[in-house]
């Protein structure tokens, strides 16, 4: 016998909004816990820029029409989700918190553990920044350092290193406004970098130390582990919509038709492993639909257009993680991921600049319709599912679908739900 929850998390990202819906499996007897995706949408953004919300009611329209599309596939009505959150304006800092055990002489409780995370995340900040994540690094008991787990040991002083990640109030407000509009409740805020790391990272990797850079439209987000703990988080306001900047300037292209060239460029390179150097790669812009009918070299495009773009972004990854003294505690290398991943040259690029070992990451983990999702531009929504699997417990792990349609979303759709509440 097994108990099966609902849960979904939502990605409102700069170059697409991806929804995804799951179901998670808890086994009565062994309690493991599986997670199949049941329902899976991506369409693009729009009133996102850089990760942030520019425009409310576009926002919300690009949303309703995502989850929308999800709950057909899923056979399910959303009330709430598990939402991530990116832009420039997310940053983070580690904290130390430090109490007496409230019973010398017998064991840690769980709410020793809670006291000391308190104690470590009551920090000074302005008015304009909200708290988002307090995740404890490491638990010290009477001066023994190291400790993952504090629960049940003895001791008389508890400590803890824990890492804070802090992001702008108003930011916040409209994200979570945008997702009420839509009809749906915020379970939680989930830095997207923490979300993609649950997806992507392995647990040996984590533990080694790793940097994931989850390279998305607008932003680049990243998520630095030492000894299998978040250490480091940030956001880099650039991603591989400036790529397409970039191609559409330098061959005096629409935007619409830079993109096509890169995807074609990217699925390419999948297919032959590199790029031809040879004086014959010439590349007709005319067999992939783009009327700006003529021939380009395709070591021209690579080398000399969005080679220096991808340069610049590892590059600034470099600069945020030596400025943290990071760059030699990370042996197990770089994993990229986010729909920029798959850019080009973006391997070797990453290689060059970061003097790393460096893997694409892809979504793991998941079950149910995996075919949809297995490719890097989903790290973040699979994460954040199951990030909810692994947060949540099963009181909290309520479904959260009805095998039923509403109509519309926002204030009529809650107006109906209640309506539906008082009717016998």
């Amino acid at each position: 016998m097994s108990k099966n929850k609902i849960i979904a998390g939502i990605e409102l990202g700069s170059s697409k909004v991806a929804t995804i819906i799951a179901q998670i499996n808890v086994d009565s007897v062994s309690f493991e816990r599986s997670v199949n995706l049941i329902g899976v949408s991506s369409i693009e953004s729009r009133g996102v820029k850089k990760g942030q919300i520019v425009d409310i009611d576009e926002a919300v329209e690009s949303m309703i029409a995502g989850v929308e599309a999800a709950e057909r596939m899923a056979g399910y009505n959303l009330d709430n989700a598990y939402i991530s959150l990116g832009g420039g304006h997310v940053s983070s800092q580690n904290s130390h918190g430090v109490v007496a055990v409230s019973d010398p002489d017998g064991e840690i409780s769980e709410e020793d553990v809670a006291r000391v995370i308190e104690a470590a995340s009551a920090i000074s900040l302005p008015s304009s920044r909200e708290l988002i994540h307090v995740l404890p690094r490491e638990f010290v008991v009477d001066g023994e350092v190291g400790v993952k787990d504090a629960v049940g040991m003895s001791g008389v002083r508890l400590e803890v290193q824990t890492h804070l990640i802090t992001a702008s109030g108003a930011a916040v407000k409209n994200l979570r406004k945008a997702v009420n509009e839509v009809g749906i409740t915020v379970n939680e805020l989930v830095f997207s970098g923490l979300a993609s790391s649950e997806a992507v990272l392995t647990k040996t990797e984590k533990e080694l130390g790793c940097v994931l850079i989850d390279i998305g439209g607008g932003t680049t987000s990243i998520a630095t582990f030492v000894d299998g703990a978040l250490s480091f988080s940030a956001v880099l306001p650039i991603g591989a919509k400036n790529v397409t900047n970039d191609l559409a300037i330098g061959l005096r292209v629409s935007l619409e038709s830079a993109e096509k060239i890169k995807l074609e460029l990217s699925k390419e390179e999948k297919k032959t492993k590199k790029i031809k150097d040879a004086s014959g790669d010439e590349f007709d812009l005319q067999s992939i639909g783009i009327t700006e009918a003529r021939k380009v070299s395709k070591k021209t495009l690579t080398d000399g257009i969005i080679r220096p773009r991808l340069n610049e972004i590892f590059t600034m990854v470099k600069l945020a993680l030596d400025r943290e003294g990071l760059s030699a505690l990370i042996p197990a290398g770089a994993i990229l991921t986010g729909g920029g991943a798959e850019t080009v040259g973006s391997l070797e690029a990453a290689k060059r600049m970061m003097s790393l070992p460096v893997r694409i990451g892809k979504p793991k983990g998941v079950g149910g319709l995996i075919d949809d999702v297995i490719d890097p531009v989903f790290a973040t929504p699979v994460g954040l599912v199951l990030y909810a699997a692994k947060q949540s417990n099963d009181e909290s792990l309520t479904s959260i679908g009805r095998k039923f349609k509403l109509p519309s979303k926002g204030v009529v759709g809650k107006l109906l739900e209640t309506l539906k509440d008082l009717l016998p």
